[in-house]
């Protein structure tokens, strides 16, 4: 593999790279896998590391979360990196009263539901985030020729959060907020996007080699309502990353209605969960990306993973043969690894994907 380092920026460049090959829409030497939430519950050695550290705590002690990141690569042989982090470390960098409880997911203090709460959130300063760039630095240095993954949570999936209160399986003070105050809803996803394109240009600086969006909970709007009130805030983020020259990915969860908005939104690969295939997905794709290569990513389903190696193995191969549809597929689930998931089985699959 061809490793330069691009003089202006002393980057790292990995022109041969799978990830970064399939992400310019060509189809590299061999079929480029990675899964969300790779360095999480499912494997032992990071149980053991977090054992007694707090979450957030976890993702702001560089050493710790350079070797969590680093953990998956070594045992899946996977295609790319994704720096260890959470969706609410912006938010917590930057001073929002928040905490990650186990069992329940990010519980805001002070929910935001008014002008006035919108205009007292913090801004995230740039030194906030110093801990994960050192992060980022430390990967850089370790992982050789396989690219790093930077992430962070979209607007839309960080407003949900702060004017919940915590998680929602309804979104219904998320979407009231929305329809009954829209200048205090676009003035929050503002602040927002500046906070999340702040947190990605710090990771971008760093040296990390891609760019991840999760909208998590963006498959709960209509897509008018996802046109309306969220689309202008991801592509206000993803435009905000043009000038990196890194291959953005963006990605949600029960998004198979809004696959035409988000890939407008700006991504250069789209990211799909596994309730639509990858086939059909192509085709929404391509129906407003005509011009452009078309990538994608995903989408086994995690549950699936539970289910044995014979069930696996048929699915993976479907989930491949779909993916031909687009002009280069990245492998992935579609979502997160789920805890009980048997460390092996990502392993079979990534060699797997790997022969094809």
């Amino acid at each position: 593999m061809t490793r330069t380092t691009e003089p202006a920026t002393g980057r790292r460049l990995l022109p041969d790279a799978p990830l970064l090959v399939a992400a310019r829409g060509q189809r590299p030497s061999r079929l480029p896998v990675w899964f969300m939430r790779q360095a999480g519950r499912s494997l032992p050695e990071y149980r053991q590391l977090r054992a007694d550290q707090p979450m957030l705590q976890a993702c702001m002690t560089p050493e710790l979360a350079c070797e969590i990141t680093l953990q998956p690569v070594r045992r899946h042989a996977v295609d790319a990196a994704i720096l260890f982090s959470d969706i609410m470390v912006p938010l917590y960098a930057a001073g929002v009263g928040l905490d990650i409880v186990p069992g329940t997911g990010p519980v805001v203090d002070s929910p935001v539901r008014t002008t006035a709460d919108v205009m007292t959130l913090p801004v995230l300063e740039p030194d906030a985030v110093e801990p994960v760039a050192a992060a980022v630095r430390l990967l850089v240095a370790e992982l050789g020729q396989t690219p790093l993954i930077g992430f962070a949570g979209a607007p839309f999936t960080l407003a949900s959060y702060l004017v919940e209160g915590g998680p929602s399986r309804h979104h219904e003070r998320t979407k009231a907020l929305m329809h009954s105050e829209p200048d205090v809803w676009h003035a929050l996803l503002g602040r927002l996007a500046e906070l999340t394109l702040t947190f990605l240009r710090a990771q971008a600086a760093a040296g990390v080699d891609a760019i991840q969006l999760f909208d998590s909970w963006a498959g709960a709007l209509s897509e008018r309502e996802y046109r309306q009130f969220v689309f202008p805030h991801s592509a206000r983020v993803l435009a905000g990353l043009a000038d990196t020259g890194l291959p953005r990915i963006h990605f949600g969860v029960g998004t198979g209605e809004l696959l035409g908005a988000m890939t407008q939104a700006g991504a250069d690969v789209v990211g799909v969960d596994w309730r639509i295939p990858l086939d059909v997905a192509a085709q929404r794709v391509r129906a407003v990306r005509v011009h452009e290569p078309l990538v994608l990513q995903g989408n086994l389903d995690p549950a699936v993973l539970l289910a044995g190696w014979p069930a696996v193995e048929r699915e993976v191969r479907r989930v491949i043969a779909e993916g031909r549809a687009a002009d280069a597929h990245v492998f992935n689930l579609g979502h997160g690894v789920l805890p009980g998931t048997d460390p092996d089985m990502l392993t079979r699959i990534v060699e797997l994907a790997h022969s094809q």
